[in-house]
Order: C-alpha cells, then sequence, then structure tokens
C-alpha cells in the first residue's frame, strides 16, 4: 500500500523513481546481509539515494535540508564503520560493553533518537510531507534491525526513557505540525526500541501500525496544503475532515479504542507482568502529555474560527474523502476487532 502511494505520487518523475526503487533495496541490502561491512554498505547506498528524493530545485530549504542530512549520516556511518573495524581487529572478546554502547549509538543517531535527536525536527521542517513520511518510517528500518543484533540492555532503557520524555516535552510549544510529527516520531521511537527488545514481531507488528497513522496525517496535512497547526482553524474547512483529524490524532496518541492503543497495550501488559512499574509510569505519563497537545490543537481548530485566507488554497475530491473516512473507520474498529481476534 505504501509502496503504491509513493509510485502515484513519483509517477511523473522518473528520476525520482528510480532512486525510490534503489532506497527500498538498500534497506532490504542491509537487513539481509550477514556481515557488518554489507549492513555498512546497505546504509551508505539508502544514504545516497535519499538525498536526491529530497533534493528540490524550487525549494531553497531543501538544499540546505539536504546538506545536514547528509553529514549527520555520514558522521554515524564513520563512527559504525570505525567500531566495526575496532571490533574484529582489536576486541577479540565480543561481549565488550563499550564496543556495544558505541555501536548503537551510531544507530540511534541515524534514526533521530534522543540524545542525538537535535538533526531531525530541523530536517523534517525543511522536506515534503512525502519525503517526511520516508523519513520517520522507512528510514528507521535498516538502523532498528542492526540495532536488535547487538545491544546494550541498561543503555538501551536509558535511550528509551530519554526518547519518552524528549518526544513529549518537545512538542508543548510546537507551531509547526512538521515538528510535532518529529517529536511524536521521536516518542514513539522509544516505544519502537522497546518493542524489539522484546521480540522482533512485535517491532513489526507497532511498526506498520505507526506507519498506517503517520501515512494517515501526513495524507490528510498534504491533501489541505497545511503546515502550521494555525491553517486547521479556518472556518470553511469541511467538518467530516475536522473529525476525521480528530480521530487520527487521537489514534497516533494512543487513546483507547483506537488503533493507535493496541500495542502500547500490549507493551504495557508486558511491562507490567515482568514488574517494571517505574518504566510502566513514564510510558502512560509522557502518551498522557501528547494525548495533551492533540487534544489542544483539535478543541482550538473546532472552536476557533478565522476566515479563509487568500493564500489558502485547497480542493479535496469526494473519492479522496471516503478515502479518509475509510482510514477513520479503520482507525476506531479495529481495536474493537481486535478484542475477538485474541480472544
Amino acid at each position: 500500500m505504501f509502496l503504491m502511494f509513493f509510485l502515484i505520487y513519483y509517477i511523473n518523475n522518473s528520476n525520482k523513481m528510480f532512486f525510490l526503487f534503489i532506497l527500498i533495496f538498500s534497506t532490504l541490502i542491509s537487513i539481509s546481509s550477514n556481515s557488518w561491512f554489507g549492513c555498512w554498505i546497505g546504509l551508505e547506498i539508502n544514504l545516497l539515494s535519499f538525498i536526491p528524493l529530497i533534493s528540490n530545485s524550487n525549494n531553497l530549504m531543501s538544499v540546505e535540508t539536504s546538506l545536514k542530512y547528509f553529514l549527520t549520516q555520514s558522521l554515524a556511518s564513520i563512527n559504525f564503520l570505525f567500531f566495526i573495524l575496532l571490533k574484529i581487529s582489536l576486541m577479540k572478546n565480543f561481549e565488550m560493553n563499550n564496543i556495544s554502547i558505541m555501536m548503537n549509538s551510531s544507530m540511534l543517531m541515524k534514526m533521530g533518537s534522543a540524545p542525538f535527536h537535535f538533526w531531525f525536527p530541523n530536517i523534517i521542517e525543511g522536506l515534503s510531507w512525502m519525503n517526511n513520511f520516508i523519513l520517520m518510517t522507512w528510514q528507521k528500518i535498516s538502523p532498528m534491525i542492526l540495532l536488535s543484533y547487538y545491544f546494550n540492555k541498561n543503555f538501551l532503557i536509558i535511550m528509551i526513557i530519554m526518547n519518552l520524555l524528549i518526544g513529549a516535552l518537545g512538542g508543548l510549544n510546537q507551531t509547526s505540525l512538521r515538528k510535532l510529527l518529529a517529536f511524536s516520531s521521536i516518542n514513539n521511537l522509544g516505544w519502537m526500541i522497546f518493542s524489539i527488545m522484546i521480540s522482533e514481531n512485535l517491532w513489526l507488528f507497532y511498526f506498520f501500525i505507526y506507519s498506517f497513522m503517520i501515512l494517515m496525517m501526513i495524507f490528510l496535512f498534504f491533501m489541505l496544503n497545511v503546515f502550521f497547526i494555525n491553517q486547521l482553524f479556518i472556518n470553511n474547512m469541511n467538518f467530516y475532515i475536522k473529525l476525521n483529524l480528530l480521530i487520527n490524532f487521537l489514534s497516533l496518541g494512543g487513546l483507547p479504542p483506537f488503533l493507535g492503543f493496541m500495542p502500547k497495550w500490549i507493551i504495557i501488559n508486558f511491562l507490567m507482568i515482568n514488574k517494571f512499574y517505574f518504566l510502566t509510569f513514564i510510558f502512560v505519563m509522557t502518551s498522557l502529555i501528547i494525548i495533551f497537545y492533540y487534544i489542544q490543537i483539535i478543541y482550538s481548530s473546532f472552536m476557533f474560527n478565522y476566515f479563509k485566507m487568500k493564500w489558502m488554497n485547497f480542493f479535496i475530491k469526494n473519492n479522496f474523502i471516503i478515502l479518509i473516512n475509510l482510514f477513520s473507520f479503520i482507525s476506531i474498529t479495529s481495536m474493537i476487532l481486535s478484542t475477538f481476534i485474541f480472544l
């Protein structure tokens, strides 16, 4: 579904489609390699194929964004390669904690995880909605899988707590929808890292649902052509579109009975069974903070009515409204249907 969405988007640009396929295959190379050097080569191909996708001659910010992305990803790749060589040549003992922490740090930097997240919101701000979707979902697959091969448990738990706190608190004062989704992605990254520490199947389940929710949000923002929160306040926006925004925001925040609550429910259940009470408290409280500022945005968009500005130009066909309604229906009913599946 995601691949078809981007094929339609890039159908008129054969160069972009070529680099999109290289991006997909480089991820497959990286996660299917049986050596660390193969993983590193896959990551480098992935980096060099994503830069042409985000480059746009009509957007002056894309040049700055491309350079920032290249520098940060290159730094992480150099560190990763250095510690691979160090591990092979000097460290005969494969259980060295320092090496695992350093390799984990390289992968966390590639994902935009806290405390290496400072590049992530700035780069998100300079990208189009479609490239934002790739950066927040597909670009996390290779580093996450490589992280699961060789990780330090105590170090990752500290990183998870930092992701949860920074992702929740960082989005409180944002006015840009892209930065808001960036901090939401950082928070969800904490959940995903913990899910891959439990099992890869749980991570795949969480990642698929998160990608579906982000796709719904980005599809709505792309069709409405909005980039800032105050653009949601105009008074002639269709009421059903605002209702769909409400449903998708609450689902992304993880409020029951929406789709986004289901993987979080499984993780919280695992935490409680294994008596990680403090970690459970942080997971739940940060999710409540995120739901708070999502509800604040939606409440404002329903209550405040601004006149339509001249620069606001969007037109949504009935087919797209039907598709958006279908997505929202899936988001509402999937939690109810899942209870029958688990029973």
